[in-house]
């Protein structure tokens, strides 16, 4: 292999795509991941009041991310849980995400999703002052913040956008943006299309493909999203980390699709990477 051709990017995987796998054996799944080529992993499911994830300590989790030789950069927290919350209460659990990140040598806190109670355009508008706040707290700590899309926020509301929104009210300096490319191509737009919006913010990417007939999630390859003329330019993007995910609809399990999917993506989109 000729230093040209060396992957740029470890190969990532939001481990929400194997939960209940997670669930049931934490390190023996990460062990089976890294056999198939992953490298680097987005967590969920940070336990602010207990401070522990998938039931190990912060220092337990990274030990085994350190014996195993792989790391997090990215992670998914429960900052939706906070939308009312009082500045104070805010605060507080921002602190403690940045607490874990920091722990986990994970240079991203990422706000995964909104519920649905408030997706709405007031509700957005909140968000983004909620969204400049939190970046603030972040950028200020040494690390980067991110939102990540689903669809909801490129439905019409009565003229605008919930993406609208967040482009135009939030500071890119402190709120970068994570593209769910499944969720982008289901509402009718395109990953290139995005990154022409906002050229260097997008520093992460979800990479899913979507069911030819029920427009679920599948594996990738086995769907109908032509990554290989889909994916923008990284550099134009802004990425630094990519993962790899799978919400349901597995085709056998969690752990199978996960072992499709990056069979699938080394062998025709990681040269693009």
């Amino acid at each position: 292999m000729s230093f040209a051709s060396i992957p740029q990017y470890k190969i990532g995987l939001q481990l929400f795509s194997v939960r209940d796998a997670m669930s049931k054996d934490p390190k023996g799944t990460l062990v089976a991941l890294k056999a198939m080529g992953y490298q680097d992993f987005e967590t969920y499911g940070y336990d602010p009041k207990t401070e522990t994830i998938y039931g190990y300590s912060l220092k337990e989790f990274k030990s085994i991310l350190d014996e195993l030789e792989l790391t997090t950069t990215s992670g998914h927290y429960g900052f939706s849980d906070y939308f009312n919350a009082s500045d104070e209460e805010l605060d507080w659990f921002v602190a403690q995400c940045i607490k874990a990140a920091k722990s986990l040598d994970s240079p991203y806190i990422t706000w995964p999703w909104i519920h649905p109670d408030h997706r709405n355009a007031e509700d957005f508008k909140r968000l983004a002052q909620l969204l400049n706040r939190i970046g603030k707290q972040v950028t200020e700590a040494g690390l980067g913040f991110a939102y990540h899309n689903h669809g909801y926020e490129f439905e019409d509301w009565n003229g605008t956008t919930g993406y609208e929104i967040i482009l135009n009210q939030t500071n890119p300096d402190w709120v970068k943006l994570q593209m769910d490319m499944y969720w982008a191509v289901h509402s009718g737009t395109t990953p290139k299309a995005l990154v022409a919006q906002q050229p260097g913010r997008f520093v992460m990417w979800h990479i899913k493909d979507m069911d030819k007939l029920t427009r679920d999630y599948t594996e990738l390859g086995n769907g109908s999203i032509d990554y290989l003329s889909m994916l923008p330019d990284p550099q134009t993007s802004g990425l630094v980390y990519y993962y790899i995910e799978q919400g349901g609809n597995f085709a056998v399990n969690s752990m199978e699709s996960a072992a499709t999917s990056i069979a699938y993506f080394k062998k025709h989109l990681q040269k693009q990477l």
